[in-house]
């Protein structure tokens, strides 16, 4: 807690003022999260100090703020392992404090942290905390001025892609809000844009686990795989070789036991907002395929070229409600599996299609 608001201090986020006239300072209040190594031990412990309570149109306007997709970041690790960039992490302390903000914002003094001197008086920020609502904006907006200034050109479709050439090697910034990846065909160059106190390897990024070699990089989720059996009480389930049986086909099973609601994906997802127990067992069944194969994930090699490739294959009238069938797709880089979905169709098909396509 002293850590967290010694950081506002450090940055300058607030002054303490006056209660402004028929003006309401937002709330505050201290939140408390544990974080966790892969072994599950807490490595660290964390103190937020968050805004609440902000009202739209007079604490903040604009929110929204780029945010990488999955599919890129996948792409991104593809790309490095064919080029042989070693990709580091870079994990911001207190980000979003470092973010200016346009409006008047005034907030309340933390609980139990009162000015002894000025117990009624209030902070009006300079600088965003991790609750208002343009907080993200505003570091975004930060980060990406300083990339710009540093000579970092913006993806023009990507927003959350930086690259800098100089002379014949080229780094790379991929950013994910306070989280951001990068690398480069040479670490001399990156050296000379980041402080090597801040650099960490590439391990953990949003859940995934990713290992660098020379021969490519892996991505697995084998913690989280254990959590989230562990958190359903299914760690000592027996394990299965599939996560769903090729002719299962579930209905809405009017007839059924009521089984409370559960969530799932594709198939078992269009039953959540009345679930049954034949439901409720496919989704168990879900639950038992990582507990075979926790260690299975994502290989990305060094050796694979960067030709894009997609299929697309469907069902035939696989939907034994509607009968409209279900689509799946995959787009590859080289042997990099970078993207992949499968949904219910919008229409009743007539016939199956089947199509393979690749471009570059």
């Amino acid at each position: 807690m002293h850590e967290e608001l010694e950081n506002f201090e450090r940055n300058h986020v607030r002054d303490l003022v006056e209660p402004p006239p028929n003006r309401r300072p937002i709330g505050t209040k201290w939140v408390f999260k544990n974080k966790r190594g892969e072994d599950g031990m807490v490595v660290r412990n964390k103190a937020r100090l968050p805004g609440v309570l902000s009202k739209e149109g007079i604490d903040y306007e604009e929110t929204f703020a780029p945010v990488a997709r999955l599919e890129a970041i996948r792409i991104l690790l593809a790309f490095a392992a064919s080029k042989g960039f070693k990709l580091r992490q870079m994990d911001v302390k207190s980000a979003f404090p470092n973010g200016f903000i346009e409006e008047e914002v005034y907030v309340r003094q933390p609980p139990g942290f009162e000015s002894a001197r000025f117990p009624d008086r209030v902070y009006k920020l300079r600088k965003a905390l991790y609750g208002p609502k343009q907080a993200p904006r505003a570091w975004y907006a930060r980060l990406k001025s300083f990339s710009l200034k540093s000579g970092f050109v913006m993806g023009s479709v990507d927003k959350t892609l930086f690259l800098l050439s100089h002379g014949g090697d080229t780094s790379i910034v991929r950013i994910y809000v306070d989280d951001i990846i990068f690398g480069g065909s040479s670490h001399a160059l990156m050296s000379r844009e980041f402080e090597m106190s801040l650099m960490g390897e590439l391990q953990f990024f949003l859940g995934l686990q990713i290992k660098q070699g020379p021969e490519g990089t892996f991505v697995h989720q084998a913690k989280y795989t254990r959590d989230i059996l562990k958190k359903f009480d299914m760690g000592d389930s027996k394990p299965m070789t599939t996560p769903m049986s090729t002719n299962t086909a579930l209905d809405a099973d009017e007839d059924g036991e009521a089984a409370g609601h559960s969530f799932a994906v594709c198939l078992c997802a269009r039953y959540r907002a009345s679930p049954r127990t034949s439901h409720r067992q496919a989704v168990k069944r879900i639950f038992r395929y990582p507990k075979f194969t926790p260690e299975l994930g994502l290989w990305y090699s060094s050796g694979s070229s960067l030709f894009l490739r997609g299929f697309s294959d469907a069902d035939h009238l696989g939907c034994r409600i509607d009968r409209k069938s279900t689509s799946g797709t995959c787009q590859l880089l080289g042997t990099s599996l970078v993207s992949w979905s499968s949904r219910k169709q919008a229409s009743v098909s007539l016939s199956t299609t089947k199509r393979v396509h690749s471009c570059r």
